[in-house]
């Protein structure tokens, strides 16, 4: 009797093991097979190095974090630009934001220019609309310019910023007025958009 109940408890045992042995490697990949970086689930058939999907998600939260104008983050500067936004350029701020900063050109300034150009902050105008074209560029037909996406619009309006304003020292809004529109008060405008950004 005394040896059948030591070889019970035994294969008792031996199961127990299997079980929890089971259980462990399959929790393991499930979490070899469902992890999410930036809203993409990679999958895996190898373990999983914690220490550098840490590494990884905590650099991804430092940029994120990284102030990048006047104490701003990218996302805080993004969300204030969208503040005053409306109509067909609502929720680009940050897309405006990025491109700006990407290019060595004052996004706020940028913004700004955008807003007296289209008159986004209520309704954007036909030319947005219909062209995508929202700093009131010409083409070389002396038409205006009309393009594909408003990301390619966004994209064209900051080059021309940054190649034919910002590389020559037009940097302030009054500067850029001298070329830029023929309306010497224009800056003016820019200025107040500025100023509703930055008080959003």
């Amino acid at each position: 009797m005394k040896n059948v109940c030591i070889k019970m408890a035994m294969v008792v045992l031996i199961t127990s093991s299997l079980i929890i042995g089971y259980k462990e490697k399959n929790e393991e990949k499930t979490l070899t097979e469902h992890i999410i970086v930036n809203n993409v689930l990679y999958r895996s058939d190898t373990p999983i190095n914690r220490y550098a999907l840490e590494e990884i998600l905590e650099k991804e939260q430092a940029e994120e974090e990284k102030i990048v104008y006047e104490g701003l983050t990218l996302e805080e500067l993004g969300l204030k630009i969208d503040n005053v936004l409306n109509s067909t350029l609502e929720g680009y701020g940050t897309t405006i934001a990025s491109l700006a900063l990407e290019k060595g050109v004052d996004p706020v300034v940028a913004a700004s220019i955008i807003l007296v150009e289209t008159g986004c902050k209520w309704t954007c105008s036909s030319l947005v609309r219909n062209a995508n074209n929202v700093g009131g560029m010409k083409a070389s037909s002396g038409r205006y310019a009309s393009f594909a996406t408003l990301e390619a619009g966004l994209e064209a309006f900051i080059n021309n910023l940054a190649n034919n304003y910002y590389a020559k020292g037009l940097t302030t809004p009054e500067a850029i007025n001298t070329k830029y529109a023929a309306n010497p008060n224009w800056h003016n405008d820019v200025y107040y958009y500025v100023e509703a950004i930055m008080n959003s």
